[in-house]
């Protein structure tokens, strides 16, 4: 997947995308509106963050680009790519229990510290994204 070369935009299908790793200096979109809310994304090689309403949501080290980045109270779900292996972390419900899912198979129950947030590491190269499901249990 390429990176995401406006940083961060609306899709049609409801979604978001956001990130660009090939980027050398961080470079950072502030103010899209989206569904009422919202967003800003600071992006480069180093580290990918999105923010929605000044509140933590997503955070890449070292950077990625995510694809059809989409929210629920039960689930998030999106596309990650990036030119190498990644932990991302999410902002989600504190001290719940998710399933993950990454390319549809089931690597295993997680839980939530008590801010809320889930680190996840995964296996990345530039030329394929990885398809990530949390699904709250």
């Amino acid at each position: 997947m390429a990176a995401v070369k406006e940083l961060l935009k609306a899709e049609t299908d409801g979604t978001l995308s956001f990130g660009d790793y090939t980027l050398g200096s961080k470079t950072k979109l502030d103010g899209l509106e989206f569904q009422g809310d919202l967003y800003k994304v600071k992006t480069f090689s180093e580290i990918t963050k999105l923010e929605k309403n000044g509140m933590f949501v997503y955070e890449s080290v070292p950077g990625t680009a995510v694809e059809n980045f989409s929210a629920s109270e039960k689930e998030v779900s999106f596309l990650v790519s990036g030119e190498k292996d990644a932990q991302f972390t999410l902002g989600l419900e504190a001290d719940s229990a998710y399933v993950v899912y990454m390319d549809d198979v089931n690597v295993g129950d997680m839980s939530t510290n008590l801010s809320g947030k889930l680190s996840v590491s995964t296996e990345l190269t530039p030329d394929k994204n990885v398809k990530v499901r949390v699904v709250k249990k």
